[in-house]
């Protein structure tokens, strides 16, 4: 096996098997997102990369610790659809294979599962059901810990204020994404089509900052997850 893989499709089963016998693996991140119209300056893939990236290297700083499911990479993005190359899963469908995948990691004796967003799409579609899984999970395995959240959700305000001009986080392929995008995957930025508002304040520097805090509190939160600090919570009891 390559020398601290995280991805779960990147295992073979003797390797998975193996690790999950040694007790290796105390939690998975599941990365959520979309392929949608990102403005004109911003490739499609760029919820989903964000997303996918931040649970990487979140994985990568608890190894071995942690592994990262398959990325969804279509998200629930029907607003986008205007604009040709958008693609968006239908909300029941989309949530039933989420659904899926956290009880098949259950069913693995994976407990501490984190599904973390990159799509502001995705958003109310989970919180409307993740109170029911939970209340599903508290009966059929009370040891699932399922937490959710955009990972720019555990970005400190004070953070994002000191390098966004518009202190507008995350906004639509505004600042906050070009930004992240100048420093992560600035192949996936057309400057020459960088043309709104607040999109044009956008600089790598601040990009470096918020990917750097970004991944330092997915670690975080993700590490207080394996060690109890954080848990799930029902609604209502």
């Amino acid at each position: 096996m390559p020398d601290r893989t995280v991805f779960v499709h990147k295992f073979t089963r003797k390797e998975f098997r193996e690790a999950c016998e040694r007790g290796d693996i105390k939690a998975v991140i599941i990365p959520t997102g979309s392929n949608e119209q990102h403005l004109e300056h911003l490739c499609m893939e760029h919820d989903i990369k964000s997303s996918t990236l931040v649970a990487e290297q979140a994985a990568l700083n608890l190894y071995p610790n942690v592994v990262v499911a398959v990325p969804m990479a279509i998200g629930i993005s029907e607003h986008h659809m205007v604009h040709k190359g958008s693609l968006s899963a239908k909300p029941g469908g989309w949530l039933a294979v989420l659904f899926d995948a956290v009880e098949n990691f259950a069913r693995h004796g994976i407990f501490n599962i984190y599904i973390c967003n990159g799509h502001g799409g995705n958003v109310d579609p989970i919180n409307g059901v993740q109170n029911q899984w939970k209340r599903f999970f508290a009966v059929t395995e009370p040891r699932v810990n399922l937490c959710f959240n955009s990972y720019w959700d555990l970005i400190p305000k004070a953070v994002s204020d000191s390098v966004l001009k518009t202190k507008h986080l995350p906004g639509h392929a505004q600042e906050f994404e070009t930004a992240f995008a100048m420093y992560a995957f600035p192949e996936n930025v057309r400057h020459d089509a960088l043309t709104e508002e607040e999109a044009v304040h956008a600089t790598r520097e601040a990009g470096e900052v918020l990917v750097n805090e970004a991944i330092k509190q997915v670690t975080e939160y993700t590490r207080g997850m394996i060690e109890g600090r954080i848990k799930a919570e029902i609604d209502g009891l």
